[in-house]
């Protein structure tokens, strides 16, 4: 992703190619959001309180100069930052002090949601997940193209979670600590995340 890092510092320097935030939002698409809840299985704890949510083609990336850049830009217009461009690990982890949004901008995939006991689902680019912190999340397959951009509602990084009994035991306290956001990460104040993570 090395020449990805480099397309986005320079659009970052220059402005060219990447899009203001009207433009971003411009190419929001209105969906329905697909909810899940998952249960705490002893070793990924998951959300008790707010489910994942995917929006499946919300973001009309038709001749965009930039794809990844359109998610940078919308998702950093409701306040959700430190976006990165990569793919999503293929082994199971999971965040318990950041809640997680995944735009794909490229590509497809298959992944797997909630730890072994949860959901295949899969994905593709204009799609958007949204993992409330403690959502065990890891890629089965994907095409050779997949770019995915990840932003988070708070500043300062994440941790990184595995599936061993240390790590969901210290966990279970940050989850129940994480604020929810303020805003959806493609719908903005009013968006389905604001009404389904009450």
């Amino acid at each position: 992703m090395l020449l990805e890092d480099i397309r986005k510092a320079s659009e970052n320097l220059t402005g060219i190619g990447r899009p203001r935030p009207a433009q971003a939002r411009g190419r929001v698409r209105s969906r329905k959001a697909n909810a899940w809840m998952f249960r705490d299985d002893g070793l990924v704890p998951n959300n008790p309180n707010w489910p994942v949510l995917q929006y499946r083609g919300a973001v009309d990336l038709k001749h965009a100069a930039d794809p990844a850049a359109v998610f940078e830009v919308l998702f950093a217009a409701h306040g959700w930052q430190e976006s990165w461009r990569d793919a999503v690990y293929d082994y199971l982890h999971y965040h318990s002090d950041q809640h997680e949004v995944l735009g794909f901008a490229r590509g497809h995939a298959e992944l797997r949601l909630g730890g072994p006991r949860g959901r295949n689902v899969k994905v593709k680019a204009g799609d958007v997940l949204i993992l409330p912190a403690g959502t065990g999340h890891q890629c089965l397959s994907m095409s050779d193209d997949l770019l995915v951009v990840g932003a988070y509602p708070r500043k300062g990084g994440y941790d990184m979670c595995h599936p061993t009994k240390p790590d969901h035991d210290r966990a279970a306290r940050w989850i129940a600590n994480t604020q929810k956001p303020k805003a959806d990460p493609v719908y903005g104040a009013a968006g389905p995340l604001v009404e389904l993570w009450r």
